[in-house]
């Protein structure tokens, strides 16, 4: 930062920039949407991907810290780096994404003096190991505040975590309600897209991993189909588990469903995507709280969601939406083919989605929440 730069400097820590998921997306529109003429922002983070286009038009200043572990003699220098780099900048707030970020990040920028250290938490703690749990009961204490995704999260936080409950606030995801407008027919929206024009086309949006029960939406495609045999389910994200995405085609060629199942892959084109189809999907075995879902109903689509972290907070079932039980595939199955029978249910429950978008789940609501969140906790700091 500047000398002579009164803004407020906030240091943001992210374990990877190597994929654009749904948490480095939220952190980077934090960094764009800041009011600028207060808060002055970077990043640290131990591993990129140079590749990736966000590179071309970063937000603000990157710091890589190349880091394999967070407990060697490397580790070591790199907090020292970072104690310097802290006091050198005059970090006031510094907000951690992720175990590594929050247990070595968050040990640092401590004993650094940092006044205020957030963490946000955005799931059940399905990536940590055991090591992990016993080292966030130690360095919880060290958070002014815990920022849980949803109150599922929040509760996970409170009752496995045993942080003190008033020390842990719901901030959920926001999405820009900015719908996206078809230019044209659907017809060359789905030409462009590289979709045939006159099926009814129910979408997944979500990195292929086991988690995502991706299987679980196979298996509800083959029950739709037998009342609507021209379905396409499409699943759209990165592969990341080979082994698991080569049983999923297995999967399909075992129920026949090559002509219903496409894996379309990554892509940029998600709004287009989204606004291509009739209904929206999220079969996942858990979540934190779903961008994709919410994005899904800001673009007015009929979603069906099942009954897993913060889902049923964004969706209340029969009113805006769906929500069904995990590893049900004929309840889920159900679900669909009443949305692709019944249009006019489909476009009411889609309006009602995208209204709780706008009312509770903006970018902007998250962004004035968060901003309250950084003044309460830097005038606490002052006491």
């Amino acid at each position: 930062m500047p000398s002579g730069d009164s803004r407020i400097h906030v240091l943001f820590l992210m374990d990877e920039l190597t994929e654009m998921g749904g948490a480095e997306r939220v952190m980077l529109n934090m960094i764009r949407s800041l009011p600028p003429d207060r808060f002055d922002c970077s990043v640290l983070t131990f591993k990129i991907d140079p590749r990736l286009e966000v590179f071309s038009d970063f937000p603000c200043r990157l710091h890589v810290f190349s880091m394999r572990r967070s407990y060697d003699a490397n580790a070591l220098r790199m907090a020292r780096k970072l104690n310097q780099m802290i006091r050198k900048e005059n970090i006031r707030i510094v907000h951690t994404f992720f175990e590594t970020s929050d247990l070595w990040g968050g040990i640092v920028a401590r004993l650094s003096g940092v006044p205020v250290i957030v963490s946000s938490r955005r799931d059940m703690g399905i990536l940590r190991r055991r090591k992990h749990a016993l080292v966030y009961r130690f360095v919880n204490p060290l958070f002014n505040v815990v920022l849980a995704v949803s109150d599922q999260v929040r509760r996970f936080c409170i009752e496995q975590d045993g942080i003190k409950a008033d020390r842990v606030v719901t901030l959920y995801n926001g999405v820009f309600v900015k719908p996206f407008s078809i230019q044209g027919s659907l017809s060359n929206l789905r030409d462009s897209l590289g979709l045939e024009r006159n099926r009814p086309i129910v979408i997944t949006v979500g990195n292929i991993r086991p988690v995502k029960g991706v299987d679980v939406f196979i298996r509800a495609a083959a029950e739709v189909r037998r009342t609507h045999p021209q379905a396409l389910f499409l699943v759209v994200g990165e592969n990341h588990d080979p082994a698991h995405f080569e049983e999923l085609q297995k999967l399909v060629l075992e129920l026949d469903l090559s002509h219903n199942v496409q894996f379309y892959g990554s892509s940029e084109r998600v709004p287009e995507l989204l606004a291509a189809s009739e209904v929206f999907c999220l079969p996942s075995r858990s979540e934190g709280f779903s961008n994709s879902l919410i994005e899904a109903m800001a673009a007015k689509l009929p979603c069906v969601a099942t009954d897993v972290g913060g889902n049923s907070e964004a969706i209340e079932d029969g009113a805006n939406g769906y929500v069904v039980p995990s590893e049900d595939p004929t309840t889920l199955a159900e679900r669909i083919s009443r949305l692709l029978s019944n249009r006019p249910l489909a476009a009411k429950l889609g309006d009602n989605a995208a209204e709780t978008v706008r009312t509770r789940f903006s970018h902007k609501a998250m962004m004035d929440n968060l901003v309250g969140i950084y003044d309460r906790l830097l005038t606490e700091s002052h006491r």
